[in-house]
């Protein structure tokens, strides 16, 4: 089984797996990013977003397959995803092997996604960086929230202002772990 936690940047997917490792140990985290960040040690980006490479999305499904297929355990993946080509690609490989996905996307304001963005560091020696990467981050906000009309139907919506421990509880009754806390 696959949990995907997906919503934009700074709407709590990494704070909501957080939550999740202590209370569902046996689960597996799984960041396609450092995917992406190997990718970008060997070939140029010429988009600047490595979702947009093939090769990224085919190896984001073919490290979670595996994941599953070689350690039988759940897998919690924490990542923006809203292109629906790109969506259908991911989850489609995942479907095509066999694997349950369970797909939660956190909704939050734009203000919020702006605060939380804004209060983060991303490259603390670097604020030029640090900058540039919150640029882009906010420039993501009106993309993904359009999105969400266009993720798959069985796409679990979750009020992502609620408390950590609240979405943990969502997710974990969801997806029949509930007793594993």
């Amino acid at each position: 089984m696959i949990v995907w936690v997906n919503g934009a940047f700074g709407s709590g997917k990494s704070t909501l797996i957080d939550e999740l490792r202590p209370r569902w140990p046996e689960a597996l985290v799984y960041d396609p990013e450092m995917v992406g960040y190997v990718l970008r040690e060997i070939v140029e980006v010429p988009t600047g977003d490595f979702q947009d490479l093939r090769l990224w999305r085919r190896q984001v499904a073919n490290l979670a397959v595996g994941l599953v297929e070689e350690y039988r355990r759940p897998v919690l993946v924490p990542m923006t995803l809203v292109n629906p080509g790109y969506v259908g690609e991911i989850f489609g490989a995942l479907t095509d092997a066999g694997i349950d996905v369970h797909h939660f996307f956190l909704k939050v304001s734009r203000e919020v996604l702006e605060q939380r963005i804004d209060g983060r560091s991303f490259t603390p020696d670097n604020p030029e960086q640090d900058e540039k990467v919150r640029r882009w981050c906010k420039d993501k906000i009106a993309p993904c929230m359009a999105a969400a009309d266009t993720l798959p139907s069985d796409t679990v919506f979750l009020d992502g202002e609620l408390t950590p421990q609240e979405l943990a509880d969502v997710v974990l009754a969801r997806v029949g772990a509930a007793a594993n806390r």
